[in-house]
């Protein structure tokens, strides 16, 4: 092997062995991981097991098991068992833990006993990042992605395929019923096998049948009416057309830096109810009292528009297009102008709509209006096929209009939402793998979203400001 590099012989030994310091470079971003959660208050975030006891076994300190999550989430090792393989073989770990190698169940405790305290550390580092001063723009964009959880398709159970199952199962018994009569028909010979093999099957569907009633049970007493039988807060989602069983993740991330200030994992399949609760999240995080969210259409709803701005924050949502009056070719309600002055609403013939009485649906006060005219007008087809056009105004519809005013000025808001939020799901997912999460139930996901955002922050701050700068700002 002339003429190549040549390597150290594996049985040679040297006088004055390298310290593993010497294998990681000032600008590793281990040491990043090192130096910050040093610098935390493990006690105040409450993780468990900071104090030692005073008998028993020693135990690993939580800053150590800690320090190998967000180093396997900084690159892409989830999985306890893969962690207590690299803490074995992988220098950088090595440096990290001083040469301590925790076993896999070890590992994974710690990730379920410390969820809410693993999530504090999220929120931590925010905090640093705003007083970074990496939050310099008050506005923040909102959207939620489905992730799957561990929970298969066939595990899990609404009304309508607990219902199409069952007769599935009784279709199969009768078909295995009758083909049993025929074989009672024919020869001992043939008859006897096939027999007991029918025999079989039927007493196999029976005993399904029976756990599929047992499940109809729970179906029953369960608030949403699903069950999931392997992770029971698993629930089953559409996206893009198909079905998932999994969560809905809420992120809000800022426009400037793309760093996602605050997250929320739910197993509610609608956007609809979160709103101003990811907005306040995110406004807590930053450290303002004024702040600006964009969001997409399924964001849009009366309640948390309004809940928004009493809490000064300032939303830009789309209206969705519910109305069939356009599709049908006749006058959507935008044509119709409201005078708060005279509180009446004039139409495209001129007509005055005005109040008439006033109700209340689904929690909300809405008034109605209309024009007794309406009989006689040379546009009602393209109006309305009943009697008369009614308008109904929500009592703080005023609030909405406003909104719909400030994106008709800011059209330029619904690219900066799409190209702000939508790149960190896509990289989270990318990161996860195609099963995403690999915890059961709400607060282990939750604790396994919150350090893949971690995970994902501290990639974007060491990328703005540099590993040196960063470990210094940690220290001070």
């Amino acid at each position: 092997m002339k003429r190549f590099i040549q390597g150290e012989h594996r049985g040679q030994s040297t006088l004055l062995p390298e310290s593993l310091d010497d294998y990681v470079s000032v600008t590793n971003p281990v040491r990043v991981v090192d130096v910050f959660v040093d610098e935390l208050d493990l006690v105040k975030l409450g993780f468990e097991g900071v104090i030692p006891a005073d008998t028993g076994r020693p135990a690993y300190h939580p800053a150590i098991l800690l320090k190998i999550y967000i180093y396997g989430y900084l690159n892409r090792i989830q999985s306890s068992r893969r962690l207590e393989r690299e803490a074995q073989r992988n220098v950088e770990l090595m440096w990290l833990t001083g040469r301590l190698m925790p076993d896999f169940k070890t590992i994974a405790n710690f990730r379920k006993d410390n969820s809410k305290a693993i999530r504090g550390v999220c929120r931590q580092f925010v905090v640093l990042c705003q007083q970074l001063g990496l939050f310099e723009e008050n506005l923040v964009a909102i959207d939620g992605s489905k992730f799957k959880a561990v929970n298969n398709r066939d595990r899990n159970f609404t009304s309508a395929k607990l219902q199409r199952r069952m007769e599935e199962i009784e279709s199969s018994i009768n078909r295995y019923l009758t083909a049993l009569d025929e074989a009672d028909q024919q020869e001992p010979s043939t008859a006897q096998p096939k027999a007991a093999r029918l025999e079989e099957k039927i007493v196999k569907l029976k005993a399904q049948m029976k756990e599929l009633q047992a499940i109809e049970v729970r179906l029953n007493d369960s608030p949403d009416k699903q069950v999931s039988l392997t992770d029971p807060d698993a629930r089953s989602m559409m996206t893009r057309g198909t079905g998932i069983v999994g969560y809905n993740v809420q992120t809000a991330v800022d426009t400037q830096h793309h760093l996602i200030v605050a997250h929320e994992v739910t197993n509610t399949g609608s956007d609809r109810d979160q709103l101003s609760s990811m907005g306040k999240q995110a406004r807590e995080a930053m450290g303002l009292e004024t702040l600006s969210v964009v969001a997409d259409r399924g964001y849009f709803k009366s309640e948390e528009i309004l809940a928004c701005h009493n809490a000064n924050i300032t939303a830009y949502v789309p209206k969705p297009m519910t109305s069939g009056a356009k599709a049908n070719g006749r006058f959507n309600n935008d044509v119709f102008i409201y005078d708060a002055a005279k509180n009446e609403y004039s139409c495209p013939a001129g007509q005055a709509l005005i109040w008439r009485f006033s109700s209340v649906d689904n929690g909300l006060k809405l008034h109605r209006y209309w024009s007794s005219n309406c009989q006689h007008c040379p546009l009602k087809l393209k109006c309305t096929p009943g009697r008369e056009r009614r308008v109904r105004r929500w009592e703080h519809e005023t609030v909405l209009e406003k909104m719909q005013s400030r994106l008709s000025n800011a059209p330029e808001m619904m690219r900066i939402r799409k190209r702000t939020v939508e790149h960190p799901f896509g990289t989270l997912k990318h990161w996860m793998g195609a099963a995403h999460f690999l915890t059961r139930k709400l607060p282990g996901v939750s604790a396994e979203m919150s350090l893949n955002v971690l995970a994902y922050n501290l990639k974007r701050v060491m990328k703005i400001m540099g590993v040196g700068s960063l470990i210094k700002a940690l220290a001070t």
